[in-house]
């Protein structure tokens, strides 16, 4: 197990921007995630991805180690719906490397409807779940680390539909619009325990109007999807955090597609 007692020097010529970085990654088997532990595995990351999904999160962690032969990526099955259980997470990882510099929230999900009229509450309550409580206990559970590792980034996906919600999209707008105001307040955090000397950890939010990846785009070759985001783009605008100071990082909205 390696314990670093200070934050990693700058990096040397030749090593990578996150060389001796430890990132998790919540919500690591979908398209992004995958895009994202081989980008963060490219740049040198020791990378510890969890999921509700354990078929699929293995197959994400081999990709990601076949793709960097001698990448560390790790995964485990984690109820992020539990607290105790999001704890134990962070607390486990922390224990092992070391030192915790990053959380990626990449925990999705989508409800919407026809109409307004039409909106079944029951998507409000998935959504809670999927975009909201993840999101909480995940900040909760990993914010000491993030502010021990002295570059510790939390990073929230969130949709241009939380600035303008439209009729169909009611709860999933509600939802992203609540999840951004946790990771604000958590920046908030950040800069107050940083004093005045600034924030040395940072929450920022990505803000993209959908993803798209290659599968999307084999089954449908005729689609634009305008405004949508690579997942590929998202995870180099996710590595890239780690090049700007946490002050200029913390509590910003950084916009992948342009703003509505």
């Amino acid at each position: 197990m390696t314990t670093p007692t200070s934050s990693p020097s700058p990096n040397e010529p030749g090593e990578r921007p996150l060389d001796g970085a430890v990132v998790a990654v919540a919500g690591a088997a979908g398209p992004a995630g995958r895009a994202t532990l081989l980008r963060l595995a490219e740049a040198g990351a020791t990378v510890v991805a969890s999921d509700s999904d354990p078929a699929r999160l293995a197959e994400a962690v081999d990709a990601a180690r076949y793709a960097h032969g001698g990448a560390s990526v790790t995964g485990e099955t984690v109820d992020l719906l539990d607290l105790d259980a999001a704890r134990a997470w962070a607390d486990r990882t922390e224990k092992e490397f070391g030192r915790v510099d990053g959380l990626i929230h990449l925990v999705g999900g989508w409800r919407g409807s026809k109409t307004f009229a039409d909106a079944p509450l029951a998507d409000w309550d998935t959504l809670h779940n999927l975009l909201i409580r993840t999101a909480q206990h995940t900040s909760l559970a990993f914010h000491d680390a993030l502010l021990r590792s002295g570059k510790g980034r939390f990073v929230l996906i969130s949709a241009g539909g939380a600035a303008r919600p439209t009729a169909g999209n009611a709860a999933y707008a509600a939802a992203k619009a609540a999840a951004e105001a946790w990771t604000l307040a958590l920046a908030d955090s950040f800069r107050k325990l940083g004093g005045e000397g600034g924030p040395s950890a940072a929450a920022a939010i990505l803000v993209v109007k959908a993803l798209v990846h290659d599968a999307m785009r084999a089954e449908r070759p005729n689609a634009k999807f305008a405004g949508f985001t690579d997942v590929k783009e998202l995870a180099e605008a996710i590595t890239g955090l780690w090049d700007q100071p946490a002050q200029e990082v913390n509590g910003t909205r950084l916009w992948l597609t342009p703003k509505p």
